[in-house]
């Protein structure tokens, strides 16, 4: 019942695919490709980012960490969170691995929305391509706004999230 439990949506996800194929071939056999891709992305993307995680539990210590981006970082911690999701390659779903890892490095609350925002929305490539097609102009007003935006969100979600639903959010992550 346990292993039921746990795979309950892959189940679902897996009868629904049977039933698509069942009822229209053309369609199921799209839906599969698309699955297909999305797996090979994911085995591309997922390894290499598993190991900037675990090189960077063993090269950055929590002291460091906990300094420039922890509790009392200020600018400094909001500046180095933009910037970590901004140079950031990958689809956001890489992003909550490495939100996982800054947790376990005392990285604050706020500073972790932050970077998971910045990693969404703030890409360099995107950035460079809206400039070469969209005009200078634009791009940087878009920027700007979608920073400050994410900070806002980030402050806003951190008042209403209550310290108990956070400190269980740290607790996860230091036991993943």
């Amino acid at each position: 019942m346990k292993f039921f439990k746990k795979f309950i949506l892959f189940i679902i996800a897996l009868a629904a695919l049977i039933a698509v194929l069942i009822i229209n071939l053309k369609t199921g056999l799209r839906a599969l490709n698309v699955i297909g891709f999305s797996f090979k992305e994911m085995a591309l993307v997922l390894p290499p980012l598993f190991i900037l995680l675990g090189l960077l539990d063993v090269w950055v210590p929590k002291e460091k960490m906990m300094r420039y981006m922890g509790e009392g970082s200020g600018i400094k911690g909001i500046i180095l969170a933009i910037i970590i999701g901004s140079v950031a390659a990958g689809p956001l779903y890489a992003a909550f691995p490495v939100a996982a890892a800054l947790m376990r490095k005392g990285v604050k609350f706020t500073n972790i929305l932050i970077f998971i925002g910045a990693w969404s929305t703030t890409k360099i490539p995107m950035l460079l391509f809206e400039i070469s097609a969209l005009g200078a102009r634009f791009a940087m007003t878009r920027l700007a706004i979608d920073i400050f935006g994410i900070i806002i969100i980030a402050y806003v979600l951190y008042i209403i999230v209550s310290k108990r639903e956070v400190k269980a959010l740290y607790y996860k992550a230091e036991n993943l």
